[in-house]
C-alpha cells in the first residue's frame, strides 16, 4: 500500500524532513527533481514547507540557518513521545529536540541514538506523516550505516523492540533488517567500518535513477554513477546545501 490513511504502527519511518540554510534553493531543487509542489506549514519557530505529491504530504523542508551542511531527518512513528524520548537516553541516546508540539499537527522530538546516528519520533494527530510511501517520488526505505552494528542493533532492539533478522542475501555484508514485533520490515542496519560516522541513509525510489542523476547535477547538485544493486539501480544524490540521500528504481 503507497497512500496511507492512518498513522504507522510502533517504529515505523513515518516521516522525514529536510533542515537546510538554503530554504529557496532546497524548494528549487527538490521540485526539480521530483516534481514536488509545495505548502507552508508551521515548524515550531521557523516556517515549514509542506513537500507534496498528488496534493498528499510526502516530506518537509525546514529552513535552518544555523547549519552549514543540510540534513534529512527520518522520524519512527511512536504512540506516545515523551515515553519513547525518555526510553532513548535511558539507552545511550541523547535528545537533540526534546518533545514538542508541532501545532496540532504531532507531537515530536529529534534525538541521536547510542552510536550518534540522527533520527527524529512523530507521534501523529491531525497529520499521520508521510502520506504516500513507497512509490516514486517518496520515501521508500531507510537503513543504517554505521562502524558499530552491534551497539545500534542492542539500541534499536532495546527502544522499539524489533528483532533483528540477517540478511543472507547479500553475505558479503553486515547487513541486518529491523522487523516489528508483527514481523513487517522497517528497514535495516549495515555495518561498515570505514564510515566515518553513522547515519540513516533516506532512500527515494524513482522510475528513471539515470535521468534522476542527470537532474540532480543539472540542478546544482550531485551524483554518483547509477548502479544496479539485487534490489534497485540505485544513485547517491548530494543537494546544493550538501544534503546526501539515495534514489533507486526497482527492476
Amino acid at each position: 500500500m503507497s497512500v496511507l490513511s492512518g498513522n504507522q504502527p510502533e517504529g515505523t519511518p513515518t516521516w522525514i524532513d529536510l533542515r537546510t540554510p538554503d530554504r529557496a534553493g532546497a524548494l528549487a531543487f527538490y521540485q526539480a527533481l521530483f516534481g514536488w509542489e509545495y505548502e507552508p506549514y508551521p515548524t515550531g519557530d521557523a516556517q515549514g514547507t509542506r513537500c507534496l505529491l498528488r496534493g498528499r504530504p510526502v516530506a518537509g523542508i525546514v529552513p535552518d540557518p544555523d547549519r552549514t551542511v543540510a540534513v534529512w531527518t527520518m522520524y519512527f512513528a511512536t504512540d506516545d513521545c515523551d515515553g519513547t524520548a525518555r526510553r532513548v537516553t535511558e539507552r545511550g541516546g541523547r535528545l537533540i529536540e526534546p518533545p514538542a508540539d508541532l501545532a496540532d499537527h504531532a507531537r515530536t522530538a529529534v534525538a541521536t541514538d547510542s552510536v550518534g546516528a540522527r533520527f527524529g519520533l512523530w507521534q501523529g494527530r491531525s497529520r499521520l506523516g508521510s502520506e504516500i510511501v513507497n512509490e516514486p517520488d517518496s520515501l521508500i526505505r531507510n537503513d543504517l550505516i554505521t562502524p558499530d552494528p552491534e551497539r545500534a542493533r542492542a539500541f534499536y532492539t532495546a527502544l522499539f523492540g524489533f528483532t533483528p533478522d540477517r540478511n543472507k542475501e547479500v553475505p558479503e555484508l553486515d547487513f541486518t533488517f529491523l522487523r516489528r514485533p508483527d514481523g513487517h520490515e522497517i528497514g535495516g542496519i549495515i555495518g561498515s567500518p570505514g564510515v566515518p560516522s553513522s547515519a540513516w541513509e533516506t532512500l527515494f525510489a524513482v522510475s528513471d535513477t539515470d535521468a534522476v542523476a542527470r537532474r540532480a547535477t543539472e540542478s546544482g547538485g550531485s551524483s554518483t554513477d547509477p548502479e544496479d544493486t539485487p534490489y534497485a539501480r540505485m544513485a547517491t544524490v548530494t543537494d546544493p546545501a550538501g544534503a546526501v540521500f539515495s534514489v533507486g528504481t526497482a527492476p
